[in-house]
């Protein structure tokens, strides 16, 4: 009988793909993209098969990537295809992590997508009142597959609904009696994407042809100058040049048209507008990505962070880092009302900055001890007395020099420099990864906890 380990070593230790077994050749090429997988199904008809095999590839392909994420067998109630599958989810996975709405929004604007069992979930996200770290997630977005393998979003404005994976997948959701609103969501790049209600819906489940377009992607980005502007009909603008060619279009037709038919056309014409426009339950709402949401050994307070504000409730921070090593450090709440406040403005509530990343490390000089311990630490009022000591098991084990805005940050401090803008303060980073900072000026720290973590949001109330 003929060794094989002779044929390998006469070959010179290679061997030719297609002596592979095929359990080893779908193994391979799951580690592909789709483009390359097209590609290689290109080089012999026998390949061709093979590239289509749902059940062992393309579900290899999906489990690889997002198994440890979802339950990849339930979506769509285990009818769709697995190609399908990875098509749909490779273009809703930019989606996770944090988003901020634009415009002047009415409800806390802070968006959170998590994965679920079988769908997609947008959160509201606000700070706890209880007087702890806590955070509060209101579901309001859902998106899925039906088992036909249409995509179903669908949002709940008042955020009060329950929602099984059961109804989900169902494809039999009972929108009237849950207040739900049938959403077209439109991803503009990878940092913008626009909710608008699907005005189809009503017709597609009575019988109606289904939209295709629940989910587009438009290449290339869109400025923050569209966020906020006041929607006509779904994915057009007032002012667009489409709608006012064929407003001007419909004038000219309604005053060349003999007798006086034209002006009842225009007047059926404005009625069904009205009534179209009374018919919508939703106006358009842009979000933006907020990118960089979480720290790295590079840039270890990059990220959102949850803390005492001044009137001492729980807000959220924002500290970027920018293209030249420089730290900023944002107030991204209203703490008086609870309400984040992101239309446009967080560059409008800053808290510290530096241009010096540079950390102190490990022996401090005496007078940074004695002006760390000499310091009160503010935490939400339900969290134990706990104060990190420079030495011992929790630790500071960096110090960051930053400058600070007295004017928005404590605003009793204004009269008391001379030059608050370049006031001094401290950084003082943990041992546990977090940190606290604080102002020369008055005594005390405002410790900082991370709003999220590993992909998942942390002390969910």
């Amino acid at each position: 009988m003929e060794d094989p380990k002779l044929n390998i070593e006469e070959l010179n230790g290679s061997m030719p793909f297609s002596d592979f077994p095929e359990d080893v050749q779908l193994c391979i090429l799951s580690f592909l993209t789709p483009p390359e997988i097209s590609s290689f199904a290109c080089t012999s008809k026998r390949f061709v098969s093979l590239c289509k095999n749902d059940a062992k590839l393309w579900f290899s392909m999906c489990d690889r990537r997002w198994g440890a994420k979802t339950q990849i067998k339930k979506w769509g109630s285990g009818k769709i295809t697995y190609r399908n599958l990875y098509q749909t989810l490779s273009r809703w996975e930019n989606l996770i992590g944090f988003w901020r709405q634009g415009g002047q929004a009415t409800s806390p604007p802070l968006i959170f997508f998590e994965w679920g069992p079988s769908f997609l979930t947008g959160s509201r996200v606000s700070p706890a009142k209880d007087g702890s770290y806590g955070v509060v997630k209101a579901p309001f977005l859902w998106m899925s597959l039906s088992p036909e393998g249409q995509v179903v979003n669908f949002l709940d404005p008042e955020g009060r609904a329950e929602i099984s994976a059961a109804e989900l997948n169902s494809g039999r959701l009972n929108f009237s009696d849950k207040d739900l609103v049938p959403v077209n969501l439109s991803l503009m790049g990878k940092t913008h994407f626009v909710v608008e209600e699907d005005m189809s819906f009503a017709a597609n489940r009575n019988g109606g042809r289904p939209s295709s377009s629940a989910v587009s992607i438009i290449e290339g980005g869109i400025g923050e100058d569209l966020i906020g502007y006041e929607s006509g009909s779904p994915g057009t603008s007032p002012n667009s040049p489409d709608r006012m060619m064929s407003e001007i279009y419909q004038y000219f037709a309604n005053r060349t048209s003999p007798g006086s038919g034209g002006d009842r056309a225009s007047r059926r014409q404005r009625r069904r507008e009205k009534e179209k426009q009374l018919r919508r339950k939703l106006e358009s709402q842009h979000f933006v990505k907020i990118v960089d949401c979480s720290p790295t050994p590079a840039r270890p307070l990059q990220g959102l962070w949850k803390g005492i504000y001044d009137d001492m409730n729980l807000g959220f921070y924002l500290v970027a880092y920018d293209d030249i090593g420089g730290i900023s450090c944002q107030k991204v709440c209203d703490s008086s009302g609870h309400i984040c406040s992101f239309t446009r403005v967080i560059s409008k509530h800053p808290v510290f900055w530096t241009r010096d990343p540079t950390f102190s490390e490990s022996p401090f000089l005496p007078e940074e001890e004695s002006l760390y311990n000499s310091r009160i630490h503010l935490r939400p009022n339900a969290v134990a007395d706990h104060i990190h000591q420079l030495t011992g098991i929790e630790v500071v084990s960096r110090i960051l020099c930053i400058n600070l805005s007295y004017d928005l940050a404590i605003p009793y401090m204004v009269r008391t420099t001379t030059n608050p803008v370049h006031a001094q303060g401290r950084v003082w980073q943990y041992g546990d990864g977090t940190f606290g900072f604080g102002f020369l000026q008055d005594s005390f720290i405002r410790d900082l906890k991370q709003v999220a973590k590993n992909g998942c949001l942390l002390d969910i109330m």
